[in-house]
Formats: C-alpha cells, sequence, structure tokens
C-alpha cells in the first residue's frame, strides 16, 4: 500500500498541475467507490490539495472537498496539454482510460483527472470542507514523522514516538504500522527502518531502551527522506500525479531481499509474516 512518500509525492504533482482547473463533469463507472453527490463538485475550482497520513483532500472554492483514499491499488493521474508528452508507465498503468479506470474528471483547459484502482479497494468522499476532519480516518489518524514540508496532521516528535512505544507490549513493527498510532508508515519503510536502527521488528516495543527508540525515530525519518528524493515506491501500482513510477524499491534497504546477503555482515536475509505482512530482517545484526 502507498506509504506517507507516495501519498505526499502524488499531492505533490496534484498541486502543480491541478490546482485551479475547474470541473467540468465527472463520470462515475464504480458508484461504490464514489460517495456523495457529484454535483457539489462540478463547476467548482480546485482550490489546494492537502495530506493526512496516506489520505488525500483536494479542497474546492465553493466549500466543498473531495477526501481521497487509495489504498492498495488506486492511482491519481493528470492529463493535459503541458503533460501531453510525458508517458505513463506501461506496466502500472498501460494506458488511461482503461478498465481500472472507475471516475473521471473533466477539467476545463482540456485536462482530465483519472481515478484508477484495479482492486477497489480506495474510495472518494465529497462532503463540505469543514466536515473532512470529522471522517474517522482522518480524526483518528495519529501524528506524522515529520518528513513532508507541509502537513495537515501533528507531527511525530522523539519525545511522543518514546512514548507511544513505551506504552505499548506488542511488537514494534506493527505498532509502527498502527495507523492510529503514528500516521502514514507502511511495510516498506517499517522494515528498512528496523533493519537500519538494528531492531528484531518482533521485539515488544516497551522492551526498546532510550538508545533504540533514538535509533529507530531516526532511522523511520531517514528512509522516508530517502524514498522522497527516488519518488517514492512502486511496489504494486503506485505511480504519480504522471503516471511515472518510483524507484526506491530499487534503493530498499532489506525490504523485498528475501536470501540476499546482508551488506552489513553477510548473513542471508530471511523473510517471515509478523502480523500478516511480509517481514524482512538479517536475523544476526537485528536485537
Amino acid at each position: 500500500m502507498p506509504e506517507l512518500p507516495e501519498v505526499e509525492t502524488i499531492r505533490l504533482g496534484l498541486q502543480k498541475y491541478l490546482v485551479g482547473h475547474r470541473i467540468v463533469n465527472v463520470q462515475v463507472r464504480a458508484p461504490k467507490l464514489f460517495q456523495g453527490n457529484p454535483e457539489d463538485v462540478i463547476g467548482a475550482k480546485v482550490k489546494d490539495i492537502r495530506r493526512v497520513g496516506k489520505g488525500l483532500i483536494i479542497d474546492l472554492d465553493n466549500g466543498f472537498s473531495m477526501a481521497i483514499h487509495i489504498k492498495l491499488t488506486g492511482q491519481l493521474i493528470y492529463r493535459g496539454d503541458e503533460t501531453k508528452n510525458v508517458q505513463v508507465s506501461k506496466e502500472k498503468v498501460g494506458q488511461v482510460p482503461s478498465n481500472a479506470t472507475h471516475v473521471i474528471f473533466t477539467l476545463d483547459k482540456k485536462a482530465v483527472l483519472y481515478y484508477n484502482d484495479r482492486r477497489r479497494f480506495g474510495w472518494i468522499k465529497v462532503l463540505a470542507t469543514d466536515q473532512v476532519g470529522n471522517l474517522p480516518f482522518f480524526r483518528e489518524m495519529g501524528p506524522e514523522p515529520p518528513v513532508a514540508k507541509e502537513m495537515e496532521g501533528k507531527a511525530l516528535t522523539l519525545e511522543k514516538f518514546k512514548e507511544i512505544l513505551t506504552k505499548s507490549n506488542t511488537a514494534v513493527k506493527p505498532l509502527i504500522m498502527d495507523q492510529k498510532k503514528i500516521g502514514g508508515i507502511g511495510n516498506i519503510y517499517a522494515n528498512d527502518a528496523l533493519f537500519m536502527a538494528g531492531i528484531d521488528p518482533r521485539r515488544k516495543a516497551n522492551t526498546l531502551t532510550a538508545k533504540e527508540m533514538e535509533a529507530l525515530y531516526k532511522a523511520i525519518l531517514f528512509v522516508m527522506e530517502k524514498s522522497f528524493k527516488y519518488g517514492g515506491a512502486s511496489e504494486l501500482n503506485f505511480v504519480n500525479a504522471l503516471g511515472q513510477e518510483g524507484e526506491y524499491q530499487n534503493h530498499a534497504l532489506v525490504y523485498g531481499k528475501e536470501g540476499e546477503k546482508c551488506p552489513k555482515d553477510q548473513t542471508v536475509i530471511k523473510k517471515f509474516f509478523l502480523g500478516g505482512r511480509g517481514t524482512y530482517m538479517c536475523s544476526y545484526h537485528q536485537k
């Protein structure tokens, strides 16, 4: 599932290309994914793009907003005259529109915004802007690592991070992926941060020393900032707002490297499941 760096990458692209456009028409091909009245957005101009954790908010100039969660395979792809020479990923997108295109926003200036979602897990909710914060998804979102320049939610400080870990007797990896505790961290960056910090993902969170907690906090910031540099990770269907793939998966520290040798000590990296998610670690230096 796209994590904070991927969703922020999409936000930045939409901020650049979508803001200022007026929505001329909305074609909903899969009603289950679109909640609300399309008439509330038709004729409105896009004013701003915000993000909370893994969620996006498109604010309109008529007092309405579209709250969006792309979940596992959602894509928001902008096409206009200024992007006509940009090629979308053949593997992740193919073409637009396609059978995976479920909502089409026709914009002024001959532009279009496509919402694709192969597995149809995501959602778009139209509601009054002042009600967006009341959606459980946003209201219950935990503080997020302060790696993005613009943040709508609360920043996760080192002190707050230590407090969250100290109060929990659960395994550290599922804990830091719990969006109600900490927003924005998913499987890829949890694996890589724990690897970098030398911490066994199965360790009870409250058994970590203050030094280990600080090392993990810094590792989370490091891997996420590294992901921004490479435009996110295109593990499944993630593409940016122009339909292009990210490259972090080619620079991951441990994620997806089962059977390879750990660069720190040459121990073979193992994969197992923890909390239902694929977990990668070096059993020698992660304690």
